[in-house]
């Protein structure tokens, strides 16, 4: 009879141990003072997902900390990718929702529940300068695909639920580096590549092309999907919807000159983001319109001085943004790039500016619907290089695990993963 009830103790005893372990929540802080590795951070959230585990994105909570189920295999993911976090119970992490849940705490849950499939639309062909979203990904571990003119042309984009657009000239304007390195055998062997892939699919300028890419792009947020842009990818998109039917290259780019009523033919309906922006035609201007408040103002302000600030919003009404925004501090360290800062003056209504420097009236980080899909864009290249210049090496993300900047980049990279909220009557 003793052995009987010893038996019975064990499997109770057995049966308590598995029923604590399970009962319990992983919390992966993201605040400043509780997190060394935020970039990291999202990779584990990520792959956390990709094992069929949802996620509770906790927002303004701890800098917008991650939860999920307690389970030995994700605590050890979490140690070899040295991030922090902590282990709660499962009544402890009850109270922390119920605390987030309060009308007075600007705070919300978001349920992530599967990871997105994700496309980077980027050349072929080695160019000289890095993109600060693949940098981004590559360091948090998250795949990727990376997809280009063919890819869109045959209509791959349906299989994939996130966009992001490399450093991009969809004008058909190759950058606008005609004027500083029209001699540069790089530029000269992107000249040759763009002109065979437009032959390639039957077109007869590389202008054409992209604005056929332009529009693929164009149907994939108009279907749900979700684009991220970085630099020239965001203005010179816009620009390039606008510009359908009406030639904007001069004879450098394309062979022959743009129509002198270029600037009158524009269509700024067919815009995601902007209005009333004025073109830069001349080849050796390396700008593409005056939506870049660099072109407009030459951005005279100290690299020391040059910050900009990210809105709070209300988490609980305006998820969104709120999602996009997560981050341990509300002020970044500004960055510049071929297109730097979008000048408010042309913004569309529809455009909700999540981060702008006052001083300078310019907005850094916008976000819009478009159809059922989104877009986000993001001024600048590289947010720990603050001026790269072509032929910089890369940043070094291990130099910079925690940098907001780079975080922005990954709360869009998420943002598609969370469940979708019924609409507000």
């Amino acid at each position: 009879m003793l052995n009987l009830f010893r038996n019975i103790f064990f499997i109770m005893l057995l049966a308590g141990l598995r029923l604590s372990a399970s009962a319990s929540q992983i919390i992966i802080p993201m605040d400043a003072d509780h997190q060394g590795q935020h970039l990291k951070a999202y990779g584990v959230a990520y792959h956390v997902l990709a094992s069929g585990i949802p996620v509770d994105w906790l927002l303004n909570y701890e800098g917008g900390a991650f939860a999920f189920t307690h389970i030995a295999e994700l605590e050890k993911m979490c140690k070899l990718k040295g991030v922090d976090y902590r282990v709660v119970s499962d009544a402890a992490y009850t109270r922390v929702l119920a605390d987030i849940s309060e009308p007075d705490f600007n705070g919300d849950i978001i349920r992530l529940e599967k990871p997105p499939k994700i496309a980077v639309y980027t050349p072929p062909n080695k160019l000289p300068w890095d993109d600060a979203v693949t940098m981004a990904l590559t360091f948090a571990e998250i795949p990727y695909d990376k997809v280009y003119d063919d890819e869109l042309l045959s209509d791959k984009l349906t299989e994939y639920d996130w966009l992001h657009l490399h450093h991009e000239d969809f004008t058909g304007q190759y950058g606008k580096f005609w004027g500083s390195f029209r001699n540069a055998s790089w530029y000269i062997e992107d000249v040759a590549a763009q002109t065979a892939m437009a032959r390639k699919h039957g077109f007869s300028k590389v202008s054409q092309l992209k604005l056929a890419v332009a529009k693929k792009i164009r149907d994939f947020v108009l279907g749900g999907g979700y684009l991220f842009a970085m630099c020239t990818a965001t203005d010179s998109y816009d620009i390039a919807l606008a510009a359908e039917g009406t030639d904007i290259c001069e004879e450098p780019f394309d062979g022959d000159p743009a129509s002198p009523n270029a600037q009158q033919s524009l269509d700024y309906t067919r815009c995601f983001a902007f209005k009333n922006f004025n073109l830069m035609t001349p080849p050796q201007i390396y700008e593409f319109s005056d939506i870049d408040n660099s072109a407009y103002t030459n951005r005279k302000i100290d690299m020391q001085a040059d910050y900009f600030t990210l809105f709070t919003f209300s988490a609980k009404f305006d998820p969104v943004p709120a999602m996009l925004t997560q981050n341990h501090t509300t002020t970044v360290k500004g960055f510049m790039g071929q297109t730097t800062a979008f000048r408010k003056e042309t913004l569309k209504s529809s455009v909700i500016v999540m981060g702008e420097n006052k001083l300078l009236n310019e907005a850094r980080y916008i976000h819009g619907n478009y159809g059922k899909g989104t877009f986000t864009f993001y001024g600048g290249h590289d947010p720990e290089d603050y001026q790269h210049m072509v032929g910089d090496p890369p940043t070094d993300l291990e130099l910079h695990p925690t940098s907001p900047g780079y975080r922005l980049i990954l709360n869009n990279v998420l943002f598609p993963a969370a469940k979708k909220k019924p609409q507000k009557t």
